[in-house]
C-alpha cells in the first residue's frame, strides 16, 4: 500500500521508483486521481498507480 506522500507530487518534481532504481531520477508530468505519469531518463514515460507504489521524492538530484 502506498502512503499519502504521492498526493504531494506535482508536475516538475523529481522522483525515483523504489522498485526500479535503474530507471534513474524521473520528472513528474501529471498526478491525476492517483495515476502519476513520470518521465524517466532510462525508461521513458511511465504511468504509475499511486495506490500500489509510493514514489520517492528527490530534492537534491546530484
Amino acid at each position: 500500500m502506498s502512503s499519502d506522500l504521492n498526493a504531494i507530487l506535482e508536475p516538475g518534481m523529481l522522483v525515483r521508483h523504489p522498485d526500479q532504481p535503474q530507471w534513474g531520477t524521473g520528472q513528474v508530468q501529471s498526478n491525476i486521481g492517483g495515476r502519476i505519469t513520470v518521465n524517466f531518463p532510462d525508461e521513458g514515460k511511465v504511468v504509475i498507480d499511486g495506490r500500489f507504489v509510493t514514489l520517492t521524492p528527490v530534492f537534491d538530484p546530484s
